[in-house]
């Protein structure tokens, strides 16, 4: 057993109880110095998400005006050191390394070995890749393509790092190719959000800017681990404490990072204690959100109908619909099963409600702790009536905060990566481009996984991201991607997905954000949407880390030419060549884009409007914002089961594990570990630091995962938590999110036992 996968190697100390501080800038320069070099490396952090700088390739949260000079956190420091990495593949690696040996190493391994350099090609019967030319890589593919009995044979996948002119033209491609098959991230993080939102308020984007943050009386962070995820949100969060918001933690999980905050940019945080952050911490059972809500509105109404000033009465007529129904829900739900299912106390209950209603304006930020449970849509909602109450839409200091993991996984969507896209977008994409795009829906990430399984799709095809790795039902999901007929990855570096292929295999290396991109027309730039709706440019100093290294945008405009030939409609090398081109065509087609390439380069960003966050103006069928009616769902666990929640560590970034620390939880050497209840250990005959197998349970069905260690924590009894993706092989593909088809992470039935 490697070291990675033994779990009795790994030390556990007491977790942390504040974030950042000095720790955080020694990882930071350490990082940068080790992968990049002694004055690369700081140069470059330098440059992060700065004006003519270049975006940071981790989390979307937004920046601040004015800028700060370091303008980063840990966690984005070190995706940029991770990319531009001084080791390098070769074609000597591929020569060493099988593809059979690739698949039992860890990803973390992968990821180590360094940058790609050059396109790859692992041809049928053969356990190795070997060097091919671009030209010979792309007619591979065309060829592929065009000899499929239908293009819905084919699936396309996107990152959420791909910029906003990459996504457009790759859309294009797919569309003009004829299908919609276009799953992406979202998928599997925020189509909850987006799906809830749409129904109730019109619009699947956040509702909020960055300066709603100073302006908010009371802050809800629900589902949400910002310290390890979002950590540049701490500093956001620091400056509305220090303008007298409250702050109001639901988690079942009491993370450091809202405990306190040692701002490494200010004396208090290097050498005081930092800022306490959450003022209040509702302490959830998993998956208790709908309950906890349904009981802070409950008391709300209560106090209501007692005569105090609590709801928003006029905004609730003039600009909502369903009020009545919701209300009498509300009513007709019995504390008993509110308490039971939430897992806190009547006293908290009230305590959380008593905040709300003394706020003037209330915003509320979740993230995937709420969007990937199979009631998903239903928590997401019940927070949006919880904000209707009061009319906390549409006014500063207020809004729904959905807030995404990944740089652009937000404009990828906004440039038309979706399966499901509006008649309006494929219109305009029709008068732009003069072509008919298909009009029947495509398959989102879990239905391409069937599809693939059943025979369905032949060619896979992605834009970035590690779709082996993400996903869930891994044994399934592997054997669905190894029945394809061709799999091709487009990426900066190795992960699980080079090694679990089809018959035929391609790697095309691409440039990363952190590089100089040349084209014929010059240097180019890109951009993205962060999770507030703010565009920004983004354009990377370093050279290139390999001469054969192809933008993605390159990428699709020489597949696209190799796949319709040199005489079609849309002139796909005109547009690699020059991507102002690009941003032109998505000035017509997008709304919000107007004059794009003029607003872009006037001052570096720009905020694309919000029908309800300017105007209070909802999109719905009503033309109202609407109340919603969900029932409490709450798991019936036998004596023997657990909930079990996948979380990320300290020391990742989605897929990608940069180590097997996990500094904040006291993990170190190790990420095998299962955390538990101290009264659940003993209950069930186990000991704290016992090596035990996990079995999840699903529909009659049951998958297990070997060799945890058990780890006493402080989270709710009957819950457990353990580290995505080594779980994501107890998710069954079938467990989704009714209404998103989101895989049901965060809500997994498991049973423990000793290993033998």
């Amino acid at each position: 057993m490697s070291d990675e996968r033994d779990p009795r190697r790994t030390v556990i100390k007491t977790p942390k109880e504040s974030a950042a501080g000095i720790p955080a800038v020694v990882v930071s320069a350490r990082d940068a110095v080790r992968k990049v070099g002694p004055i690369k490396g700081p140069g470059l952090l330098l440059k992060l998400n700065q004006v003519g700088g270049f975006d940071c390739p981790g989390c979307a949260w937004p920046d601040p005006t004015p800028r700060k000079l370091f303008e980063f956190c840990e966690n984005g420091a070190k995706a940029v050191a991770d990319e531009a990495t001084k080791k390098r593949v070769t074609r000597a690696f591929f020569e060493r390394w099988s593809v059979s040996e690739l698949a039992k190493k860890s990803g973390r391994w992968l990821n180590g070995q360094g940058r790609l350099t050059e396109p790859m090609v692992k041809q049928p019967n053969s356990d190795h890749y070997e060097p091919i030319s671009w030209d010979k890589a792309f007619s591979l593919i065309a060829n592929h393509l065009n000899t499929l009995e239908s293009p819905d044979h084919a699936a396309f996948y996107t990152s959420g790092r791909t910029s906003n002119e990459a996504a457009f033209l790759y859309q294009l491609f797919v569309r003009r190719y004829g299908t919609n098959n276009l799953p992406d991230c979202s998928n599997m993080c925020h189509e909850s959000s987006s799906t809830a939102m749409n129904e109730t308020i019109g619009s699947g984007k956040g509702t909020v800017t960055l300066e709603d943050f100073q302006l908010a009386d009371a802050i809800f962070v629900v589902g949400q681990n910002p310290g390890s995820n979002h950590p540049r949100m701490l500093a956001t969060l620091q400056a509305a404490k220090r303008n007298g918001t409250t702050i109001v933690s639901v988690n079942p999980l009491d993370e450091t990072g809202l405990k306190r905050f040692r701002n490494p940019q200010e004396v208090s945080g290097v050498v005081g204690r930092g800022t306490p952050l959450a003022d209040f911490k509702l302490r959830i059972g998993v998956n208790g959100d709908v309950a906890v809500f349904k009981g802070i509105i409950k008391h709300m109404l209560e106090e209501d109908a007692r005569g105090r000033d609590v709801l928003d009465h006029d905004f609730i007529a003039q600009y909502t619909s369903g009020f009545k129904e919701f209300r009498r829900d509300i009513e007709a739900t019995p504390w008993d099963e509110i308490l039971e299912a939430s897992g806190v106390t009547r006293e908290d209950i009230d305590k959380a409600a008593e905040i709300a209603m003394t706020a003037e304006r209330t915003l509320c930020c979740w993230a995937m702790g709420i969007t990937q449970h199979k009631n998903a849509v239903a928590n997401i909602q019940e927070i949006v009536n919880f904000l209707l109450l009061r009319g906390n839409l549409g006014k500063p200091g207020a809004g729904a905060c959905p807030v995404r993991g990944h740089s652009n996984v937000q404009g990828d969507r906004t440039m038309g990566i979706w399966e499901k896209p509006t008649p309006a977008f494929l219109d305009a994409l029709a008068d732009e481009f003069g072509f008919d795009p298909p009009t029947e829906h495509g398959y989102d990430t879990v239905d391409t996984i069937r599809a693939m399984a059943a025979g369905r799709i032949k060619v896979f095809f992605a834009m970035g991201g590690n779709f082996a790795a993400a996903t869930p039902d891994t044994h399934y999901t592997a054997d669905a991607i190894r029945d394809c007929d061709l799999t091709v990855q487009v990426s900066t570096k190795l992960n699980r997905s080079h090694a679990i292929t089809g018959n035929t295999a391609l790697i095309l290396p691409a440039l990363g954000r952190t590089e100089r991109d040349l084209q014929p027309a010059g240097r180019q730039f890109v951009t993205v949407e962060n999770s507030m709706g703010v565009i920004q440019s983004s354009q990377g100093s370093l050279k290139p880390a390999a001469e054969q290294l192809k933008s993605e945008v390159r990428i699709v405009g020489e597949l696209a030419q190799a796949t319709f030939g040199e005489d079609d409609s849309v002139d796909w090398p005109g547009l690699a060549d020059d991507y102002d081109r690009i941003r032109d065509h998505i000035s017509r087609v997008v709304p919000g884009f107007d004059n794009f390439n003029t607003r872009i380069r006037e001052n570096g960003s720009f905020v694309l409007p919000h029908p309800v966050r300017d105007e209070r103006k909802f999109n719905t069928a009503t033309g109202r914002a609407l109340f919603t009616v969900h029932p409490i769902d709450k798991p019936d666990l036998g004596d023997d089961r657990y909930l079990m929640t996948t979380i990320r560590s300290h020391d990742q970034f989605n897929t990608t594990v940069y180590s097997l620390n996990d500094r904040y939880r006291g993990i170190s050497n190790g990420r095998r570990v299962l955390f538990m209840n101290k009264r659940d250990i003993t209950a069930g005959g186990l000991n704290d630091g016992d090596i035990v197998d996990i079995t999840s349970h699903f529909n009659g069905e049951q998958r297990t995962a070997t060799g945890f260690r058990i780890v006493a924590y402080d989270i709710p009894a009957g819950c457990v938590a353990s580290y995505y993706p080594e779980t994501n092989e107890l998710v069954a593909v079938d467990s989704v999110a009714d209404g998103s088809n989101t895989p049901a992470y965060k809500s997994v039935e498991v049973s423990v036992s000793r290993s033998r």
